[in-house]
């Protein structure tokens, strides 16, 4: 089992991706302990808000300029469309009150490792698995519109043009998703001036992302960190 530490506080898990997540996870409370926006043994639903306000205040995102914004919209016009649909389906393990979050996370992983290995086992692990209302129809939520779902999952189903197994876990705040493109419906084009808001929002998560991975560099830096590089990890979610 991979294990490492951070500042001596020693960690492990079933898988290395799983690891990279909780060293992360780790490195973060501890620097939300250090400047007191959290005590040592809080619960989880604390810990994830106390993470979330260390994140909004120490985090710098720069906003993109008209140009920026223009230059994107031009180079990536083909997602930028209005009446397109998607057909998808999930299976959710939701996130309830008091819920080992890491456990949670790991057996959401697990499940996603068996369908990308098993892929025609999808209908049955939602079935047995999914805590949402489509599990009785072998997860699928039939035909979506943009805006239809909450902003994280709605970001997976409309961000590029493949079909089949999302390649990680959707993260919202109902839980841990498996999702599955089943189809798509291409739409018409929208002028800059309809997509400008739409633009602004995807360029302002690229930058989200890049500022945090950064955060979190900065913070391995300034650590002791041992048994995983936290300078090339990605940043999950903690809210």
């Amino acid at each position: 089992m991979p294990e490492a530490t951070i500042n001596d506080i020693r960690i492990e898990a079933d898988t290395r991706a799983e690891l990279n997540n909780a060293a992360v996870q780790e490195l973060l409370r501890q620097r939300a302990l250090a400047v007191g926006l959290l005590e040592d043994g809080a619960d989880d639903d604390t810990r994830a808000a106390a993470l979330e306000q260390l994140l909004e205040q120490e985090v710098s995102v720069p906003q993109a300029s008209d140009s920026e914004l223009e230059r994107y919209y031009t180079a990536h016009a083909r997602r930028y469309c209005a009446g397109e649909l998607v057909f998808a389906s999930h299976i959710l393990l939701q996130v309830t009150s008091g819920v080992d979050l890491p456990a949670l996370q790991a057996r959401a992983e697990a499940i996603l490792r068996n369908v990308r290995d098993q892929p025609e086992r999808f209908d049955q692990l939602a079935r047995e698995n999914s805590n949402c209302p489509s599990s009785e129809l072998g997860g699928s939520l039939g035909q979506l519109q943009r805006g239809e779902t909450v902003p994280e999952f709605d970001a997976a189903l409309f961000s590029d043009q493949s079909v089949g197994l999302w390649p990680q876990l959707v993260r919202t705040r109902f839980g841990f998703h498996i999702l599955r493109i089943d189809q798509r419906v291409p739409g018409k084009q929208m002028p800059f001036d309809v997509a400008r808001e739409r633009v602004a929002m995807d360029l302002q998560g690229q930058a989200l992302t890049r500022a945090l991975e950064q955060y979190v560099r900065i913070l391995a830096g300034q650590a002791k960190v041992e048994g995983v590089d936290l300078g090339a990890v990605g940043v999950p979610l903690v809210n």
